[in-house]
C-alpha cells in the first residue's frame, strides 16, 4: 500500500467513525460557492485539524472544515475551505482532500472557483462551466511513485470534465434562467497576477479563464476515476490592453454577487445526480 493511500484511508476511517453518512458526492466550496454550506443538513462538522494528514487552510475566506450531510437529496461530503499551491503545499497535499473524498466511497466531485477572465466576450459577474483547463502551475500532483490502486499511472485526460455532467448544468441553467459561460480554465501557481504579456499569451493558447487553484484536484479526481463538474465565478476582466490594478475588496464583493446563482445551479445539478453510471 503506498503512503497517499494509507493517508487517505487513514483520514477516511476517522471521518467514518464521527459520522453515518456514506457520501455519494464531493463538493469543494471555493469562492462562489461558500453559501451552500448554509443550506447543508449537517450531520457532522469536522475541523480540517481533526482530520489525519489534511492540511490547514491559511486563506482568510475558506473556512477549514468538512461537512457531512444531505444536500439536495443526496448523500454528500463539503470541503468549506480548499488548499493552494501558492501558500507553500505541495500539489500532492492540495489535492489530498480529493483522495480522502474517493475513500469514502464518492463518484462525483463539484468544485468551483474564483477566475479572471480572459475572453473578451466574458464580464466580471459572469458564471462558466468549466469544458477543460490548462496546467500552467508547474507541477502535478500524480509526480512520484503510482500506486495503481488508486489509478493508472498514464491517467487519460480527454475528458476531465465530464461531458454529460457539462450539459446537465447547461440544461439546469436554462430552466433557472441563470446565463451560462463554457470555456477553458488555466491553472496558474500565484500568489501575484499576471502580467499583460502572460494575459495575452494565455488568450493565444486558448485559455478564457484564469485561476490559481482546481486543476490539481481535477487531475487527482480523474486519476481516481471520478467524475468532475466544475464552475467558475467571473470576478474581474484580465484584457491586457485595458489591465488596471485589481481591487481585491472589488472581486470578493463580485464573487458574492455570483453566488446565489451558482448555488442555485449546483443544487439542481446535484438533484439530477443518477448515481454515478
Amino acid at each position: 500500500m503506498s503512503n497517499q493511500k494509507q493517508m487517505a484511508d487513514e483520514a477516511a476511517r476517522v471521518i467514518q467513525q464521527e459520522s453515518s453518512v456514506r457520501p455519494e458526492a464531493a463538493i469543494i466550496l471555493g469562492t462562489g460557492l461558500s453559501g451552500l454550506a448554509d443550506q447543508i443538513e449537517v450531520d457532522k462538522r469536522l475541523s480540517y485539524e481533526a482530520i489525519p494528514h489534511f492540511p490547514q487552510s491559511t486563506v482568510e475566506t475558506h473556512a477549514g472544515e468538512l461537512i457531512l450531510g444531505r444536500l439536495a437529496g443526496k448523500a454528500i461530503v463539503a470541503l468549506s475551505g480548499r488548499f493552494h499551491y501558492y501558500e507553500g503545499y505541495s500539489l500532492q497535499q492540495v489535492s489530498f482532500p480529493v483522495r480522502a473524498a474517493k475513500a469514502l466511497g464518492v463518484h462525483t466531485l463539484i468544485v468551483s472557483n474564483a477566475c479572471g477572465g480572459l475572453n473578451p466576450e466574458f464580464s466580471a459577474g459572469d458564471l462558466m462551466v468549466i469544458t477543460d483547463h490548462i496546467n500552467l502551475m508547474g507541477g502535478n500532483p500524480l509526480i512520484g511513485p503510482n500506486d495503481d490502486e488508486l489509478g493508472p499511472r498514464f491517467p487519460d485526460m480527454c475528458e476531465p470534465y465530464t461531458k454529460d455532467l457539462i450539459a446537465l448544468a447547461e440544461q439546469k441553467a436554462l430552466e433557472l434562467g441563470i446565463p451560462l459561460r463554457r470555456g477553458v480554465y488555466l491553472g496558474w501557481p500565484g500568489p501575484c497576477l499576471e502580467t499583460r504579456a502572460e494575459y495575452r499569451f494565455m488568450r493565444i493558447i486558448g485559455a478564457d479563464t484564469v485561476g490559481m487553484s482546481t486543476v490539481p484536484e481535477v487531475i487527482t479526481a480523474v486519476h481516481a476515476g471520478l467524475r468532475v463538474l466544475g464552475f467558475s465565478a467571473i470576478t474581474d476582466e484580465c484584457f491586457p490592453d485595458a489591465l488596471e490594478p485589481v481591487n481585491i475588496e472589488d472581486i470578493i464583493a463580485c464573487a458574492n454577487s455570483i453566488e446565489p446563482k451558482m448555488t442555485r445551479l449546483v443544487l439542481a445539478c446535484l438533484e439530477s445526480l443518477d448515481g454515478g453510471h
